[in-house]
C-alpha cells in the first residue's frame, strides 16, 4: 500500500530509536533507588510511550510525594547512560534521507519533554534529517497520555495539510492522536505495542522496507536496498 503523503510525523522511542532497555531499566533502577519494589520488565514496558508523570502513577508505591524525585533519578541515569545505549533502528536514517529528497516534510512528535527529545536526537545524529521536533513542554503531562496536542502543534506550526499527512508510531497514543487530527496513521510492529493496540491504525508495517514502500512507493523504496524480510532489532 502506497500512501500519497507530503508530511510524515514520527514518534521517537520504539519507532525511530530502540531504547535497548535503557528506558525500562532506568525506570526500574529509579523505583528501587527510592525504596519501591521492582515491578519487572514486562510491567514497565507498558510505560514506554506516555509521559512519566502519567505512567508512573500506575505503579504501586508511587505517590504525589515521591514521583518528582523518582523521575529526577531516572532522568539523571538516562542522560548519563541510557541515551548512549539507545540505537537507531536499522534503515531509519536511510528512510529519513529519502523522504527529505522526495520533498516530504519530516518531523518528530513525541510525548517526551521536548528538551530531552532534542538531546537524544542530537546524540543519535538524527536532527539533521528532520524539519521539526515537537514534544511536551515538561514532565508533568498536563494533557495526560494524549499526544493529540503534539500532532496538532506540528500541523499548525508548519501549516501542514492533514489530508496528506501521516503519523507513524508504535503505540495506540500515536494512532489516537492521528485520528483526532484527521490524519492517517501507520503502526510499526517493532516497538512497544501491547497486544493488538495498533489494530485501528490505517496500516501496520513489520519492517522499515514496508514503511518505505508505504511512504515513498515501491520503486523508490527499492532504491534504498533495505532488508525486506527482517524484523527490526528490538521487535517482539
Amino acid at each position: 500500500m502506497n500512501m500519497s503523503v507530503t508530511s510524515a510525523l514520527f514518534d521517537l522511542d520504539g519507532t525511530l530509536v530502540d531504547p535497548a532497555g535503557a528506558i525500562t531499566s532506568g525506570i526500574r533502577h529509579a523505583l528501587v533507588a527510592h525504596g519501591l519494589a521492582d515491578p519487572g520488565e514486562s510491567r514497565v514496558e507498558a510505560l514506554v510511550g506516555p509521559p512519566l508523570q502519567v505512567g508512573l502513577r500506575t505503579i504501586e508505591g508511587v505517590t504525589d510525594t515521591n514521583i518528582d524525585q523518582i523521575i529526577a533519578t531516572y532522568r539523571t541515569r538516562y542522560e548519563e547512560v541510557g541515551m548512549d545505549e539507545s540505537k537507531v533502528y536499522p534503515g531509519i536514517i536511510e528512510l529519513l534521507q529519502a523522504l527529505r529528497r522526495a520533498n516530504i516534510y519530516v518531523a518528530v512528535t513525541t510525548a517526551k519533554p521536548v528538551n530531552i527529545a532534542r538531546l537524544l536526537l542530537d546524540r543519535k545524529g538524527l536532527t539533521e534529517h528532520l524539519d521539526a521536533i515537537h514534544g511536551n513542554d515538561g514532565e508533568h503531562g498536563a494533557m495526560g497520555s494524549s499526544k493529540t496536542h503534539i500532532v496538532a502543534a506540528a500541523l499548525k506550526d508548519a501549516e501542514l495539510d492533514a489530508s496528506s499527512s501521516v503519523v507513524i508510531g508504535d503505540r495506540y497514543y500515536d494512532v489516537d492522536a492521528a485520528r483526532e487530527n484527521s490524519v492517517s496513521s501507520i503502526g510499526v510492529a517493532w516497538g512497544f505495542a501491547q497486544g493488538d493496540e495498533l489494530s485501528h491504525a490505517d496500516l501496520l508495517v513489520d519492517t522499515t522496507q514496508q514503511l518505505a514502500v508505504a511512504l515513498l512507493g515501491e520503486q523508490a523504496a527499492k532504491s534504498l536496498e533495505l532488508e525486506p524480510n527482517v524484523m527490526q532489532e528490538g521487535a517482539k
